[in-house]
């Protein structure tokens, strides 16, 4: 089956805050990583799908998880995904070294991220 989810991520409005609720709660092992202008906190969980913790990059908009899904062609599936009757809420963002990513709303109001890793 193709599509897996590959990531969780919490955009949180505290980031300090998650990071100690959440490394207390499951023992997860945190580590930070510079991103640009902000810190991006890689969620070390040993076997199963891994994630991270960020500061919300979307003004105004409550915390939440949100899964991402892999993709083969992040534009195509981006596109699709519109023409679908999805919202695009954050357009394509490149990670640098490791991939894209864009967010959508589908119709029912409910985020997910695409994620295309970096080729080659």
């Amino acid at each position: 089956m193709g599509n897996p989810f590959v990531h969780v991520e919490l955009m949180s409005n505290d980031v300090g805050k998650a990071k100690s609720f959440f490394g207390k709660l499951f023992d997860w092992k945190l580590e930070d990583m510079p991103m640009g202008d902000s810190t991006y906190t890689v969620i070390k969980v040993g076997e199963g799908t891994g994630g991270g913790i960020m500061k919300n990059p979307m003004p105004g908009a409550p915390s939440a998880w949100m899964a991402y899904v892999v993709v083969d062609d992040l534009k195509r599936t981006t596109d699709k995904a519109r023409s679908l009757g999805a919202t695009v809420m954050k357009e394509a963002t490149e990670v640098p070294g490791m991939g894209s990513f864009t967010i959508i709303t589908d119709p029912t109001g409910a985020m997910l991220g695409l994620w295309e890793p970096k080729k080659g």
